[in-house]
């Protein structure tokens, strides 16, 4: 047995990380919508050039809060209405390579070295542009993004997530868009919109498509439905992903003795290790939480599933990967282990290719951490 010898008084590396460290901290999201990171400026920049009116003020500080505010407010009128006046800014070829470009910017300012990021071209077409145009300038946006990123010091890469609404009928033209562009940086699909009512079986021809093209997808569930959207998503869709999950815990049962009871469902999503697409602060807002040390999050991570940390709506939640990481710190008391788990689980449920995740967590993100968790060392010294 290996003795273990303490450190002198003082000098024992600090459990809690930094604000500043968590920031540097490579990470990882996989959840991140395009339509809901936008910076408030943007916004009125670009409603100011295509003629747009319905903004509730100009002034992009208090722009900033009106969105997080409406989003804040309970009402999901209120909630849609935000996204109303994004997609409606987002409908040139112009604004789209803009908005793509500063999403990539501002994630790698935050310290995600790979972000894969989701919207629904079908929303932006009012301008004129075609599918196929939208795709294309979305993407451009993110190439030249990851440039400025890499000119600024900071490294990211991109992958791209098409998105069809859940109440339309266009999910089979979205999937074969999708399919049509993936060596270009489109890594899969996905669906989002109101789960109650639109079950991901209402788009199972464009599921059994993409798996017949051997494509990836992930599908928003779990999150304002229960259970039988999950199995659904999983068992008859075939999701690679579950975008959210959170509502997994309504088959989970934790007893007055603290010991954990795992009804079929929940046992299959943690023995199959399918990627829980968590979003704390949206959580939160949705209301399938009602804290951060109440979110699930905590229970699942306990529990050893595949979860990983997202922002889902980074304007409407006023949030970023790094507030994101400090609520949890603050909630459970993670630690920059904790934070390379979660990172490393996210990596590992990417849609790239295996031998690029492997390099990815092997010389990024692991070095990354190992920098971060020895620089106790060198304080103490000083």
């Amino acid at each position: 047995m290996q003795k273990q010898i303490p450190l002198p008084a003082g000098t024992t590396a600090p459990r809690t990380p930094t604000a500043d460290q968590i920031r540097r901290a490579p990470k990882v999201v996989l959840h991140d919508h395009l339509d809901g990171g936008l910076r408030p400026e943007t916004i009125v920049e670009l409603a100011a050039a295509c003629g747009y009116q319905k903004l509730p003020t100009t002034d992009p500080a208090k722009l900033g809060v009106w969105f997080r505010e409406a989003a804040d407010s309970g009402s999901l009128e209120r909630y849609l209405e935000t996204f109303a006046h994004t997609c409606a800014v987002m409908q040139t070829r112009e604004g789209l390579v803009r908005v793509a470009a500063e999403a990539a910017e501002d994630l790698a300012a935050d310290g995600v070295v790979y972000a894969e990021i989701r919207y629904a071209p079908e929303q932006h077409l009012e301008g004129g542009l075609t599918l196929d145009q939208v795709v294309e300038a979305v993407q451009e946006g993110f190439r030249i993004g990851e440039a400025n990123a890499r000119a600024n010091g900071d490294r990211i890469k991109v992958g791209t997530l098409l998105t069809a609404m859940r109440h339309a009928a266009r999910s089979q033209e979205i999937a074969e868009l999708a399919n049509r562009h993936r060596d270009t940086g489109v890594v899969g699909f996905d669906i989002a919109g109101a789960e109650a009512g639109f079950p991901p079986t209402r788009h199972q021809a464009a599921f059994d498509y993409l798996k017949g093209e051997n494509n990836h997808f992930t599908i928003h569930a779990g999150e304002a439905f229960g259970l039988p959207s999950i199995w659904e998503a999983l068992q008859c869709c075939g999701a690679d992903r579950l975008g959210h999950g959170v509502r997994i815990t309504d088959d989970i049962t934790v007893h007055d003795d603290g010991t954990v009871t795992l009804g079929r469902l929940a046992a299959y999503v943690r023995d199959k290790r399918i990627p829980l697409e968590m979003c704390p602060t949206s959580n939160l807002q949705t209301g399938a939480a009602t804290s951060y040390t109440e979110h699930p999050i905590g229970l699942l991570t306990r529990l050893k599933y595949r979860v990983t940390v997202n922002t889902d709506n980074r304007l409407m939640s006023g949030t970023s990967m790094s507030q994101e990481f400090a609520h949890l710190i603050e909630a459970f008391g993670y630690d920059l282990d904790d934070m390379q788990w979660f990172t490393v689980n996210a990596l590992k449920s990417a849609f790239l290719p295996f031998d690029e995740r492997l390099a990815m967590i092997n010389d990024v993100v692991k070095p990354g951490y190992a920098e971060l968790k020895s620089e106790w060392l060198f304080g103490a010294s000083a």
